[in-house]
């Protein structure tokens, strides 16, 4: 029904402006009244353009809004857009917006009035020549484009105004063939398009933000745990009193912890370390507590000198021995032995850490600190490509290791 109000509209138009030339020519005695036989062809012709343009109107308007009614028919087109931000940014995603569009030209914005004005002119060039000689600068018409940005209260709302380049009684007589809905409803698509863009941006920056306070947050963690002070004051103690029995013994406990302080630094630039450099920490401290217990505890390291150079982030082998010794070794009667291995397979690197200890106990086996550290630098480093796991090694102790991406080295056993 629409549709044919839509066209019975044109047909009335023209209709009226025939009885108005009948009027015309009448009035002045033109013909006799008569209207000569060309001015009635060219109204005939008009007439029938009109009615195809129309049909053509009617089709781009189904085609784009998906229905037809009063609001879609109209030739002259008004869209809202709220904008989640203040004016000064919704202007310039607005202006952005109407330059994208094709042909355009004569863009005109007033940042301090916040309204844009714009042409998108057809191209005669981009149509056949038959169609060209026959509508351009006829009944093809320009669109004209307006946007005005109504601030509020930490946001803004946008208006969209398409519309053709002619005066509104024209519109009667020669609908736009769709134009001023299609452009109207590109400007929302693409206003949608960038406010979503934004949006899942300032999302991912606050993820990002969020990531570094919490890694942030794990490292500072990490240094303070770094040098722990009772192990300090205990090697410090225990050398005092090898001075007075065994100054060979103490001289070399001494220069075990100067290189362990000394690898222990914390790393300003905010790079990874490498496998060897905490195999080299690692292997000191471990060096001190053999020292101190004696033949209560072996060390058995099993890395080959082709991945040493591998990256990966201080202070995680070191936080697995010191559990393996705490909470498995020390505790054990006759102590016993600690296995440092590490290897690479399809591009991971698997650094593992097992003991023959008291395994997983109840009691005593401390607060996990260390090891919810360790998964969360893990994953704020590596994401979803890094993994610790631990569990019983066999027959006895416990068994960790953690995986990382390892590139640029062959597969080592």
């Amino acid at each position: 029904m629409a549709s044919l109000k839509f066209l019975g509209r044109i047909v009335i138009a023209w209709f009226a402006a025939w009885c108005m030339l009948l009027v015309l020519f009448g009035m002045f005695d033109w013909h006799h009244g008569d209207l000569p036989w060309f001015v009635t062809l060219a109204w005939f012709v008009g007439l029938l353009i009109a009615l195809g343009r129309g049909v053509t109107h009617l089709y781009r308007v189904r085609t784009i809004a998906g229905r037809i009614d009063g609001e879609t028919l109209s030739n002259r087109q008004r869209r809202r857009v709220e904008v989640p931000y203040g004016a000064d940014e919704a202007f310039g995603i607005v202006d952005a917006v109407i330059r994208e569009l094709p042909n355009v030209q004569d863009i005109n914005g007033t940042r301090g009035g916040l309204q844009i004005h714009a042409m998108v002119r057809l191209l005669s060039g981009a149509m056949p020549q038959r169609r060209r000689s026959l509508q351009h600068g006829t009944f093809e018409r320009s669109t004209r484009i307006s946007a005005t940005i109504t601030p509020a209260d930490g946001s803004s709302s946008v208006m969209f105004v398409c519309e053709p380049d002619s005066s509104a009684w024209v519109d009667w007589f020669n609908p736009d063939g769709g134009a001023s809905l299609e452009h109207v409803e590109t400007l929302v698509r693409a206003m949608t398009q960038r406010l979503a863009e934004r949006r899942n941006r300032e999302r991912a920056d606050v993820r990002q933000t969020t990531m570094e306070k919490e890694l942030t947050a794990a490292q500072l963690g990490l240094l303070q745990a770094q040098v722990e002070p009772h192990f300090l004051y205990n090697t410090l103690a225990s050398a005092q009193e090898l001075v007075r029995t065994d100054p060979a013994r103490a001289d070399r406990m001494l220069g075990h912890l100067i290189d362990y302080l000394r690898r222990s630094l914390p790393r300003t630039d905010g790079s990874l370390s490498t496998l060897g450099q905490e195999l080299e920490r690692s292997t000191a401290w471990l060096e001190i507590m053999k020292l101190r217990m004696g033949e209560r505890l072996t060390v058995h390291t099993e890395v080959a000198d082709a991945i040493a150079m591998l990256p990966m982030p201080s202070m995680m082998l070191q936080t697995l021995v010191e559990n393996a010794i705490k909470h498995g070794l020390e505790p054990k009667p006759g102590g016993g032995g600690i296995w440092i291995r590490g290897r690479v397979e399809d591009g991971v690197l698997s650094v593992t850490v097992a003991d023959d200890g008291m395994g997983f106990r109840s009691e005593g086996s401390g607060t996990g600190i260390g090891l919810k550290n360790l998964r969360e630098r893990l994953r704020l480093t590596y994401g979803a490509l890094a993994s610790f796991v631990i569990g019983n090694n066999f027959p006895a102790g416990v068994a960790a290791t953690i995986t990382l991406p390892a590139t640029g080295v062959n597969d080592h056993a």
